[in-house]
């Protein structure tokens, strides 16, 4: 029984987590402490940096060469306006 509860909390949970994300509510979450930068490609050229608890719209993820994940995440501000690129997807949490 207790195991049926814990899976059922987990499956909840991600699901949570999943429609958030689908949502695009999402802040970034960098543990370097340093701004995060936003890039017009995986390892692009840089258009912008980003401050922690600075929030993104969520709107895609891709791999790089190497498999790593990239987020394509649109600037808050202007009515959606926001500049539009890539950042590393480890340090973006969506909730």
């Amino acid at each position: 029984m207790r195991l049926r509860i814990a899976v059922a909390s987990a499956f909840i949970v991600a699901l949570a987590a999943a429609q958030a994300q689908a949502a695009g509510r999402c802040a970034v979450t960098d543990p370097t402490g340093t701004p995060l930068n936003l890039r017009a490609a995986p390892n692009g050229r840089i258009l912008a940096t980003l401050s922690n608890r600075q929030t993104v719209q969520f709107l895609d993820q891709v791999y790089d060469d190497r498999g790593r994940p990239w987020a394509l995440v649109r600037m808050a501000g202007g009515g959606g306006t926001g500049v539009r690129g890539y950042v590393y997807r480890e340090f973006v949490s969506c909730y």
